[in-house]
């Protein structure tokens, strides 16, 4: 049965159409405070309309380090046997992921969650399904040392870089003890930060250009206020800044026997009440990034909202409904270097 504070929060969002905030003073990796865990709660619930907000420009990042931080980005040295690189998983002609349930890492190892997209990841108050790594930097630390992605380490990948003069010269630059493993996750989230995509057509709806959006549009985007759906998935990123359980109105993971990743937040804190609690993903260009989920089980756009309604809303949607969800949710996608992602 759902634990009463979840159905309370549930209903005063879809009420008042606003935001909730989940505040918790539960510690996260690197010592930080989370403030939007599914502990220890406290309410608030924002004004409707406060909910959601335009995506903003990236921040000025050092031009030198970005540079660096994209050829590292790309860079297949980095893994153990010079395959794999971040891009091989996050592919930016692709929305930022690699539209696979899984992917695939080093000598065709197969991972065992779905790969988000690295788009927008800087305004992620947490990094990964599970919200184990802290920042940017500690997720790039990851999948270098991950056996089954790039199988590698900082020595391996710190002595082949060090061959490289380009590179000698760019990390002396800009770092005064040179090629460290700290610097490279450095570099690398540097450049990640840049990779914000402002001004999709939602985004100019919210500026004051009405017409940006459709009325089929419009009617999915009052939906997704009065449903609820703006309960988690919030701000700029439209998600990406709060944990919760999948599955508040109905249990998802009934009648299947679950993988340890379905677990969630659990597997960093132990905590009972953390059993398949996940980061809420940011919606952000949410119609380039199929499949969807932690265990990628929906296949389509459509598929995501009606399951969404069922289990975090306890709604059976009818498919008008779902289409004008749908349709507001592909307002979302926004432009990289001037152009709109696809």
């Amino acid at each position: 049965m759902m634990p009463r504070k979840y159905l309370i929060a549930l209903i005063l969002a879809a009420l008042f159409g606003g935001a909730l905030v989940w505040v918790a003073s539960d510690k996260l990796p690197g010592g930080s405070t989370n403030h939007a865990a599914p502990s220890t709660l406290s309410q608030s619930i924002l004004p409707s309309g406060a909910a959601l907000l335009p995506l903003p420009l990236p921040d000025n990042q050092p031009v030198e380090k970005v540079l660096l931080g994209q050829r590292l980005f790309s860079d297949q040295r980095l893994s153990h046997n010079d395959t794999i690189a971040c891009i091989s998983c996050h592919d930016l002609s692709r929305a930022g992921d690699d539209q696979l349930p899984v992917s695939v890492g080093i000598d065709g190892k197969l991972g065992a969650i779905n790969t988000p997209t690295v788009f927008n990841s800087g305004l992620n108050f947490v990094q990964f399904w599970d919200g184990r790594a802290a920042s940017l930097e500690a997720q790039a630390k990851g999948p270098v040392h991950n056996p089954i992605e790039m199988g590698s380490n900082w020595s391996e990948v710190i002595e082949k870089l060090n061959k490289d003069e380009n590179y000698r010269r760019d990390f002396a630059k800009i770092y005064p003890d040179g090629i460290t493993g700290e610097n490279i996750v450095n570099a690398i989230a540097a450049f990640e930060r840049t990779l914000v995509t402002p001004n999709s057509r939602f985004d100019r709806f919210l500026r004051g250009e009405k017409t940006a959006l459709n009325d089929l549009e419009q009617a999915g985007y009052q939906h997704f206020l009065d449903y609820g759906c703006a309960s988690c998935h919030q701000g700029a990123g439209i998600g990406g800044n709060m944990f919760q359980r999948f599955g508040v109105m109905d249990d998802y993971f009934a009648g299947r026997e679950p993988k340890n990743v379905d677990l969630g937040r659990f597997n960093v804190t132990g905590r009972e009440e953390d059993r398949h609690v996940f980061k809420v993903p940011s919606l952000r260009n949410v119609a380039l990034t199929e499949p969807y989920f932690h265990d990628a089980s929906a296949r389509t756009l459509e598929e995501a909202v009606v399951l969404m309604g069922r289990y975090q809303l306890g709604r059976k949607l009818t498919m008008a409904e779902v289409d004008s969800i749908t349709a507001f949710l592909r307002t979302l996608t926004g432009e990289w270097q001037g152009r709109t992602l696809q």
